[in-house]
């Protein structure tokens, strides 16, 4: 008599090293580089459109704010959708369309105008960072999820200061609408190769409840306390992140350092540590875990921001440099653990942890150019420096987080 085994078949999962895993690898970091460059690419642009449309500091953060609002409410629906219609086509459409918007931004005519693209820009967009940490999540071991993770997040760092290098270099020869136009034709060149470096997901399930797949998921995921903490600390550290850099250029274009715009965007060359310390992180975080490594990061970036209150160019810039380097090591860290923690629905709890992060980019990036104009560089320092002990202590309180019992 042949015996039938019931046992339900596991997953085969993709291991580092592997032709699979190197695809899997080119095409996210193709992908987080062309999320970065598109969102994040008017941001050194900002002092030149606040002189070219009468606008304040605050105001004229709104053209990346809008973008990062509009991004945080789509990713919940992008999530939802992804898990019918699949994980790589959802990206796919994701970045080919906020490429188009880039290139029609070329041809605004007014601050209204290039308002509502750039928030068309972001709903777009929030197809690919919604999906990208589930799809890796779905199809990787987990013993190669920091490092697949940390190059995701390298590939990202990339595209935000080319994107913001580009831009300012753009501009100060050709305009801000040429910028705008060869931003957009090099992300639509970054979406074809996306598209074919990306394999099929093969232990992707389609939902047969969409929008109840997202219900069913936001109640597991917001009863979870230590996910609910790692949300908030996404959008502590993206609000202090983008705060930085969108208010940096304004103090390094005035006294007294008197920069000229693409002086001043070549700070975005600190990316270059980001790139470097998502990856490093990763790999540390597969060798000896999170609980030990995002604290430390967390430090860093506070000793940075401290730092860049300096008037010396000597001390400042390696300031925003820690600062940088420990941003994008905290989110590496604090993304792939959300991306291990969550028990199915794995889309829904990126997309929720995107959520925060890009709601922190619009609220709290927005609120700090009231503080510039009011109170200087002093009181950004102070006011993030407060949103970051506070984000000190969740990660404390992370360490002592007992891990999820899959039963």
């Amino acid at each position: 008599m042949t015996v039938v085994s019931t046992t339900p078949q596991q997953p085969v999962r993709i291991a580092a090293g592997t032709p699979e895993f190197r695809h899997i690898t080119r095409a996210m970091i193709f992908g987080g580089f062309s999320t970065f460059s598109l969102l994040y690419s008017m941001q050194p642009l900002m002092p030149s459109l606040a002189l070219q449309f009468s606008l304040t500091p605050a105001q004229s953060s709104w053209v990346l704010s809008i973008s990062t609002l509009s991004l945080a409410l789509s990713l919940l629906i992008s999530s939802a959708i992804s898990e019918r219609i699949g994980r790589k086509p959802m990206m796919v459409a994701a970045l080919a369309l906020a490429a188009i918007a880039t290139v029609l931004c070329a041809l605004t005519q007014d601050f209204s105008q290039l308002l509502l693209l750039r928030g068309l820009l972001g709903f777009a967009l929030g197809g690919m960072p919604a999906v990208a940490v589930a799809y890796m999540g779905e199809e990787i071991e987990a013993a190669a999820m920091g490092t697949a993770v940390g190059l995701y997040i390298a590939g990202s760092a990339m595209g935000g200061m080319l994107g913001r290098l580009l831009s300012a270099l753009l501009s100060d020869h050709f305009g801000w609408r040429t910028a705008m136009a060869v931003i957009g034709v090099a992300g639509i060149y970054a979406a074809w190769e996306f598209w074919r470096s990306l394999p099929l997901a093969r232990n992707f399930k389609p939902a047969a409840r969409v929008w109840g797949s997202l219900h069913q998921g936001l109640r597991l995921h917001l009863a979870d306390g230590g996910l609910c903490m790692l949300f908030c600390l996404a959008f502590m550290l993206t609000g202090c992140f983008v705060s930085v850099y969108n208010y940096i250029g304004y103090r390094l274009q005035g006294t007294p350092f008197g920069f000229s715009q693409s002086t001043a965007g070549a700070i975005a060359l600190l990316y270059v540590l980001g790139m470097g310390s998502s990856v490093w992180v990763g790999r540390l975080v597969d060798r000896i875990g999170r609980r030990g490594v995002l604290w430390v990061v967390l430090l860093v970036m506070m000793a940075g921001l401290l730092l860049s209150l300096s008037n010396s160019l000597f001390i400042m810039i390696p300031g925003v440099a820690l600062f940088t380097f420990g941003f994008f090591a905290s989110h590496s860290v604090a993304s792939s653990w959300v991306a291990r923690r969550a028990q199915g629905y794995k889309a829904v709890a990126s997309a929720i942890y995107l959520c925060f992060y890009y709601l922190g980019s619009s609220l709290i990036g927005s609120f700090t150019g009231v503080v510039w104009a009011s109170h200087g560089w002093a009181g950004v320092v102070i006011l993030l420096g407060g949103i970051l002990s506070v984000g000190l202590l969740i990660t404390l309180r992370l360490r002592t987080l007992l891990p999820v019992v899959v039963a």
